[in-house]
């Protein structure tokens, strides 16, 4: 008879995993990272690939590293927004050409426009698993000391960047 009991148990113990995973935003995931230094990191600048960006280049500022590539489509949604938002100075942004041909990534900023202080090329993507990216476009905050405050998996929206990050940027920036 207790045997029958069985499988409703574990039927409202998943019903229960199941409600509470609804009730969460599919774009704040928990990263480990988040609060622990930034990898190291050492990348060929997108439109100069005879000069290097490294993470110790960013410390000493709050910055932002992005996550794209020509062929996400979900980094056309972003982007225009990512423009406008660097046109305030806020921060510095640098992009991470993820997985992308460096030509492809060139033409791509021509065409709708350059958000980046710099843009980095991430070829073979060793340094966007380092970050744990799930997939692009995915953003990180880092604070002046090199540590990571903030991730955004997905893109960002003019939303997100009023009510989240530039009330982070202003207090990683005292």
């Amino acid at each position: 008879m207790k045997k029958a009991y069985i499988p409703l148990g574990i039927f409202v113990v998943l019903l229960i995993f199941l409600a509470i995973g609804l009730t969460r935003d599919p774009h704040e995931i928990p990263s480990p990272l988040i609060g622990k230094p930034a990898p190291d990191f050492s990348a060929p600048v997108l439109d100069t690939p005879a000069l290097q960006l490294t993470k110790q280049d960013m410390l000493g500022k709050v910055w932002l590293l992005n996550t794209w590539a020509s062929w996400c489509v979900a980094c056309r949604e972003e982007h225009p927004i990512l423009v406008e938002f660097a046109k305030t100075r806020t921060l510095p942004i640098v992009g991470l050409d993820y997985k992308d041909k460096d030509a492809d990534g060139q033409k791509w900023l021509a065409r709708y426009g350059n958000p980046y202080d710099v843009a980095i090329a991430d070829r073979d993507g060793r340094i966007g698993i380092d970050f744990g990216v799930y997939g692009v476009p995915e953003s990180f905050l880092i604070d002046k000391a090199g540590v990571i405050r903030y991730k955004q998996i997905g893109p960002f929206t003019s939303a997100v960047i009023q009510d989240k990050l530039l009330p982070l940027i202003r207090e990683l920036q005292k």
